[in-house]
């Protein structure tokens, strides 16, 4: 550590988790302090920098300080994390410091949290199907290695133990090793906290990842940082060791309030509902650090996780990180009242990337249009639902009641598969086994021979 002594200067104003400091020589944006205090010491970045006026974010919090006895240094480094191949198996705070107290072994070197830029041209475009294990996602909203796919949640929805399914289950296909997984926990609760880590231990996640832990007594400043260590160290696994890495983001809802408690500190022109105007591009720094890159055998694939206040799509936070990624997973709250897990609404959701990791020699020819026939069908039936609620069901047809019976037998067999683990071609028997509530007539989404095919190997049965 490199202490610059005649960077210091008296502290001005403490204005929520900032503190403002005058007289600072050369400070530089996103540096690190140390603060010293009578109490003992803090560590602090540097977040605004105005002549000699000096904002700083204090991770441990201002509680307790005052301008009295109180000394900034200058450490004239930025924010880094230590990694190396000892990190995986280990539980992290949201700062990088190992929860258990134990000291991290084998240190390859420091990374900064921000991450190295990468050349957009060495990027190359995401094209491997990553089988998750859950028919809704892998069969009609497929994630490919080194996507950004969100899950968009209501609250009170299963979003968590959805995300600690997926952590379990996801693979490459054809790839004798799993993903790495890095997984950050943004201002949640002790007892969320403890649902993880127990449900990752028990199955053998833990292992096979490095876990950060951002809970929600712990300060906002900590809450900016934890994405961005995890993200840091993503990319050490997969652009330096070739691993692909999931990483699980949850809740990114939190880490955005957390951003406007920090902009209203600073008096900033607020945007909508009271969000920085600049939270667009801050949210993008974080997402867009999802690819892969030519030559190298490592990805990282992101999967962030957003609550929706009032179950509102529109929200700034919802509709902006919509923009960025590339499509979204949305629960729904009618499915979860029925007991239908996981309650995923397959008409909202949309992975854009999904054409690109599906097909003829990576999965099977008929994915697209069997995903297509799904929608297709699915929304019809709902579309009769309510058509009912108006006529009756004597005012429907025999094929409108046939298109309900399959809307029933889609929910029941094909989204609600609970806990167990469902291979592409399980997914697929089960969408025939929703479609076989049809005539023939209407799978027109589907090759003719495809359909007889079904139809005569259905007979032998």
């Amino acid at each position: 550590m490199n202490l610059y002594r005649e960077g210091y200067g008296s502290v001005k104003g403490i204005v929520g988790p900032l503190l403002l400091v005058s007289g600072v020589r050369e400070a530089g944006f996103g540096e690190r302090v140390l603060i010293e205090t009578p109490d003992g010491l803090r560590t602090g970045q540097v977040l605004q920098v105005d002549g000699d006026l000096c904002a700083i974010q204090v991770f441990e919090g201002t509680m307790g300080l005052h301008s009295g006895g109180t000394t900034v240094w200058l450490e004239r480094d930025i924010v880094r994390i230590p990694v190396g191949i000892s990190l995986l198996g280990r539980v992290l705070d949201g700062r990088g410091r190992p929860v258990d107290g134990t000291p991290l072994a084998f240190v390859e070197k420091t990374i900064p949290v921000n991450g190295l830029p990468l050349n957009p041209v060495a990027r190359t475009s995401p094209n491997a199907f990553v089988e998750t294990g859950i028919s809704t996602i892998d069969l009609m909203n497929t994630l490919v290695r080194g996507q950004k796919l969100p899950i968009f949640s209501g609250a009170g929805l299963p979003a968590n133990r959805l995300a600690a399914q997926i952590v379990r289950q996801a693979s490459v296909p054809g790839k004798d090793t799993s993903f790495v997984v890095v997984f950050a926990a943004i201002g949640i609760t002790a007892r969320e906290a403890r649902y993880f880590l127990d449900d990752f231990e028990k199955t053998g996640a833990l292992n096979n990842g490095v876990f950060f832990i951002n809970l929600a007594s712990d300060s906002a400043v900590e809450r900016l940082l934890t994405p961005r260590m995890a993200l840091s160290v993503a990319e050490y696994f997969a652009f330096e060791k070739g691993y692909d890495v999931l990483v699980v983001m949850t809740d990114m809802l939190h880490y955005c309030e957390a951003l406007r408690e920090i902009s209203a500190a600073r008096e900033e022109v607020p945007g909508r509902r009271g969000f920085p105007g600049y939270m667009y591009s801050d949210l993008a720094s974080l997402y867009e650090r999802a690819g892969c890159v030519h030559g190298c055998a490592g990805s990282v694939t992101q999967i962030p996780i957003i609550t929706m206040p009032d179950d509102d799509m529109t929200h700034p936070v919802v509709d902006l990180s919509g923009y960025i990624t590339e499509g979204q997973i949305v629960l729904d709250r009618n499915l979860h009242d029925r007991g239908i897990y996981p309650p995923v609404n397959v008409l909202p959701s949309l992975s854009r990337l999904m054409n690109k990791g599906i097909g003829k020699g990576r999965t099977v020819p008929e994915h697209r249009s069997m995903a297509d026939q799904l929608y297709a069908a699915y929304a019809r039936s709902r579309e009769l639902e309510r058509l009912k609620l108006i006529v009756g069901e004597e005012g429907l047809s025999p094929l409108e009641h046939r298109y309900i019976r399959f809307g029933s037998a889609f929910e029941k067999q094909f989204v609600n598969q609970g806990e167990s683990r469902r291979d592409l071609l399980s997914s697929l028997e089960e969408s025939w086994k929703s479609l076989a509530e049809l005539p023939v007539s209407e799978l027109y989404r589907l090759p003719d021979d495809l359909v007889s095919s079904r139809m005569a190997r259905g007979k032998e049965d």
